[in-house]
């Protein structure tokens, strides 16, 4: 009689590590003048009790992808639409999709899928509709970014010590790790041919770093924001991060320090900030924020 109460308990717990804290989306208006980034009017674009988090923005269209979880601990990927302020499903699945990717050729959503056995597997969607196509299943992805059409570089769980910026070939199989011990922030840096990524150290030190996709040196930009590990890159390639309740602007090459972000309005819903993402134009910016 043990053993069936046991395994109940072992799935229930297995669950419960598996669930996320509530976060919400805030989507801005975004201006930049003299190198100064000016947001306003924040929404919450999400609206929903529990995990709303990871967007990721359409390169053409006004459409917000993210993850966010049901009432039985199962996420989803939705999209809003923020012209439209209609919010739907790309996926409704019995596993878990985490970090939407819109892949280079625009065709697909390209996103983690972690299994009840804890395997997590990268695959890719079609937005027109249709079955998933896995891409990556020997190793535990976390997060991804595309460097080409073939070419990527991951975020491969190990121990708390030893996650790996994974640098790995589609086409051929390859995979060469880069880094140890790095940050959950992986970006393409505008305008270059290079990705960039945090890599952590002891402490609460953190640098901001850059992967040349040609030349395959790694050089750092600049440290972090104390304790912070989200960023995103502006196509003006200005860095931007929050130090959890306000938000900061690096310009590489030009700004000696982070500089605030000026934002007008309501900020109180800025508590706990995370994840960021800006569309193409840079008019716009989502903020994850605790519920």
């Amino acid at each position: 009689m043990m053993k069936p109460l046991f395994a109940i308990l072992l799935v229930l717990s297995c669950l419960h590590t598996l669930a996320q804290p509530g976060s919400e989306i805030f989507l801005f208006d975004m201006k930049i003048s003299d190198g100064q980034v000016f947001l306003s009017n924040g929404v919450n674009m999400t609206k929903h009790k529990g995990y709303d988090n990871q967007p990721f923005f359409h390169p053409s269209k006004p459409i917000v992808y993210y993850s966010s979880f049901d009432d039985s601990s199962r996420s989803d990927i939705k999209f809003y639409n923020y012209s439209k302020d209609e919010t739907a499903n790309l996926t409704i699945t019995r596993e878990r999709e985490y970090s939407p990717t819109v892949t280079p050729d625009g065709n697909f959503i390209s996103c983690i899928v972690q299994r009840d056995n804890g395997v997590q597997d990268l695959v890719k969607f079609p937005l027109a509709g249709g079955k998933p196509e896995i891409l990556i299943n020997d190793r535990k992805v976390g997060y991804h970014v595309w460097a080409t059409s073939d070419k990527l570089l991951l975020f491969v769980l190990g121990d708390s010590s030893s996650n790996t910026l994974n640098y790995y070939n589609l086409k051929n199989r390859t995979d060469t790790i880069l880094a140890k011990n790095i940050g959950r922030s992986l970006h393409k840096i505008p305008g270059e041919n290079a990705i960039s990524f945090i890599q952590k150290f002891s402490g609460k030190e953190s640098l901001v770093q850059r992967f040349d996709l040609v030349t395959g040196t790694i050089s750092t930009i600049v440290p972090t924001l104390p304790g912070s590990d989200y960023l995103t890159w502006l196509q003006n390639k200005t860095l931007l991060m929050s130090d959890g309740t306000r938000l900061f602007s690096y310009r590489p090459g030009k700004d000696k320090q982070w500089q605030p972000v000026i934002i007008g309005g309501d900020t109180t819903m800025l508590k706990g900030v995370t994840r960021l993402a800006a569309n193409i134009q840079d008019t716009k910016l989502a903020v994850v924020v605790s519920e």
